[in-house]
């Protein structure tokens, strides 16, 4: 499901529902710990690591989510996200991103009715932000988006584009309703587009027939390219594009610390078999000083992390080109550090 307006419509629909050799994971996750420390309100901060929580279950399903793995940790509020191109990118000849309803028994899902339109939210020599109202959606959420002097209701999906001379390429999309993003680097020349993938919720996570984040109202920033997100919940977020290059993106995200055991994020995906996946293995570091472990993402249990990614080793006939997803750099508050 590609980056193009009718793919990214087409991806919002089915939604209901990484791609390396682990050896070459060790080193990148290791260059991503050397990248800088997320700031956190302009306070000394506290790296750590994190729970994370396998939730997921088995599905025959290739357009369900059915992969949730979820991210806790007391008075985490900062971490970082990354998307990079699987190694097998540059064998790729061609991109399989149709979907595959095979399986699928989505009748039972809700549907409330909206009337269809397009917006133009805002657009600078660099960046362009497009919205878009669905003809229905599984939510009756109706979220504030503002951008400049402009506030838009009632958006389900929030394109935004990097503008590169004539051409303008897709790299993040969020669902305001639900709160799910999705994040990809620049495409490879050779494909010319490449497809999302996997998901991630970010915020005090709820479940209402499926993980969310209740999202009250959001702000886009352009000056800094930020996204600041008030929470139903309660709290506050903001959501940072550090940078988008051919291989890679990266978001730094800030937020306040969701009470006890909440999860502050997680990742949403699919995995029906290993070539039908949009993440099949996850591979983590329990501490600076420890060797990474992996295993199949559905036999992960729960285990501690300060770095942890997502992927596939072999290309999946599902989104193939879809990136990794590692998340990093968690830190933690100096009053919650002290505590600890």
């Amino acid at each position: 499901m590609r980056a193009r307006l009718d793919s990214s419509l087409r991806l919002a629909r089915v939604r209901g529902r990484l791609c390396v050799h682990f050896q070459h994971l060790a080193v990148v996750l290791c260059a991503l710990l050397a990248l800088p420390a997320v700031a956190v309100s302009g306070e000394e901060s506290t790296p750590t690591a994190v729970e994370l929580v396998n939730a997921s279950r088995p599905t025959a399903c290739a357009e369900e989510d059915n992969v949730y793995v979820k991210l806790i940790g007391q008075g985490v509020a900062a971490f970082r996200i990354e998307a990079h191109h699987p190694d097998y990118i540059e064998t790729l000849s061609a991109d399989l991103t149709a979907p595959d309803f095979a399986g699928c028994d989505m009748s039972g899902d809700p549907a409330y009715a909206f009337t269809p339109r397009t917006v133009v939210l805002y657009e600078d020599a660099e960046i362009k932000l497009i919205g878009h109202a669905f003809q229905s959606f599984w939510r009756p959420n109706v979220v504030p988006f503002r951008v400049a002097e402009r506030t838009e209701r009632g958006l389900h999906l929030i394109q935004v584009f990097l503008k590169q001379g004539a051409k303008a390429t897709e790299f993040l999309v969020l669902y305001p309703a639900d709160g799910y993003w999705r994040l990809k680097p620049l495409p490879p020349p050779h494909l010319g587009d490449s497809a999302y993938g996997s998901s991630f919720l970010i915020g005090p996570i709820a479940d209402e027939r499926r993980p969310l984040v209740a999202i009250e109202d959001v702000l886009f920033e352009p000056a800094t390219r930020t996204f600041h997100l008030a929470f139903g919940s309660g709290g506050r977020g903001s959501l940072a594009i550090a940078a988008i290059r051919d291989d890679a993106a990266v978001l730094d995200v800030t937020f306040d610390p969701p009470a006890g055991s909440i999860p502050f994020a997680a990742l949403r995906s699919m995995f029906v078999a290993p070539q039908v996946a949009d993440t099949a293995e996850v591979r983590w570091q329990p501490g600076a000083a420890e060797p990474f472990s992996q295993v199949a993402v559905m036999d992960l249990r729960a285990e501690r992390a300060q770095a942890v990614r997502f992927g596939r080793s072999i290309p999946s006939r599902h989104n193939t080109s879809a990136p990794d997803l590692a998340f990093h750099a968690f830190k933690i508050l100096p009053a919650v550090a002290k505590e600890r």
